[in-house]
């Protein structure tokens, strides 16, 4: 188990250089240029053992790049949830909408960004509110305007806007995985 694990890790490690190798011999221009624009979709979910407790998610994003490397946009999330023998509800449906702001490298095909975002929230089980966030991802392009994302965000929650200085310290996780195009 141990040699697995070294093993994994080995190989895992030379990633970065398979990455950057790639990167140096490619000729193709990859990602987008001031005034393209973006669409992605994305995905999240999970299930107990017994599958007696599910939920998922979903979150499209449309966005402008303002410059080659700042785009802004609109993301909207619908979540659900399953959840047996917790409430007097079984099923709990929820949904957010965002603008965003977010900085990423300009070059390669492997994209760090970083940025926030400011919206609301609403739906079943939660009470309705504004919310902030910070995020945070990486954007992969397998083709010249094609890319796999991964986004991490911190959100936190709160009615006016006195609240939300306190409510950053109750603020919750958000993680995601997706497809995106430039056009």
């Amino acid at each position: 188990m141990k040699r697995l694990i070294a093993l994994t890790l080995c190989l895992a490690g030379t990633l970065p250089f398979a990455v950057q190798a790639q990167q140096a011999g490619s000729t193709a221009n990859f990602g987008p240029s001031m005034g393209d624009r973006e669409f992605s979709l994305s995905g999240s979910g999970s299930s107990s053992r017994k599958f007696d407790n599910t939920n998922f998610g979903i979150s499209g994003d449309l966005g402008w790049y303002l410059r080659d490397h700042m785009i802004a946009g609109v993301r909207q999330s619908i979540n659900y949830a399953d959840l047996e023998g917790e409430s007097l509800i079984d099923d709990y449906w929820n949904g957010a909408t965002r603008g965003y702001l977010n900085f990423q490298t300009t070059d390669g095909r492997l994209r760090p960004f970083g940025g926030g975002s400011l919206g609301f929230i609403y739906g079943d089980g939660i009470k309705n509110s504004a919310f902030a966030g910070l995020e945070g991802g990486l954007k992969y392009y397998v083709l010249e305007n094609t890319y796999v994302l991964g986004r991490m965000e911190y959100q936190w929650f709160f009615s006016r806007s006195s609240d939300a200085e306190d409510a950053f310290r109750d603020g919750a996780f958000a993680y995601t995985v997706g497809l995106g195009y430039n056009f």
